[in-house]
């Protein structure tokens, strides 16, 4: 049975930083692109980060470049999502999806498995 567990979110300032964290059981995680998702209310879902099954690809939203950062460690199935000078726009519900395969989309319908999200709020 797969399971996709994010962790980490919560409140912070603006210019704040927080850093999330996903474990991904159940899969051959290293065979697995992954990546973070948004939803703010009343948005539609929108890519943040992907990065590849080895690690050595990695891909942002231009909304997020410079700020955030995705990593991933094979050895503990697990992928992190460090968010810096966050802003009050960056606060949504974060999701962390895993694709078969070694490459990325920013696209969330080529995402096999998803956590159930974190809330990240960002206070002005």
């Amino acid at each position: 049975q797969v399971q996709v567990v994010e962790s980490g979110g919560g409140l912070v300032q603006a210019g704040g930083s927080l850093r999330l964290s996903c474990a991904a059981s159940g899969l051959s995680f290293s065979t697995y692109a992954m990546g973070w998702f948004r939803e703010a209310p009343g948005k539609e879902r929108e890519f943040v980060a992907a990065i590849s099954s080895s690690g050595g690809g990695t891909y942002y939203a231009d909304s997020v470049k410079g700020r955030f950062t995705i990593s991933r460690d094979n050895a503990k199935i697990t992928v992190s999502l460090e968010m810096n000078s966050l802003k009050p726009e960056d606060t949504a519900v974060y999701y962390c999806a895993a694709k078969t395969g070694w490459v990325t989309s920013r696209l969330a319908s080529a995402y096999n498995y998803w956590g159930q999200g974190t809330q990240v709020t960002v206070s002005s």
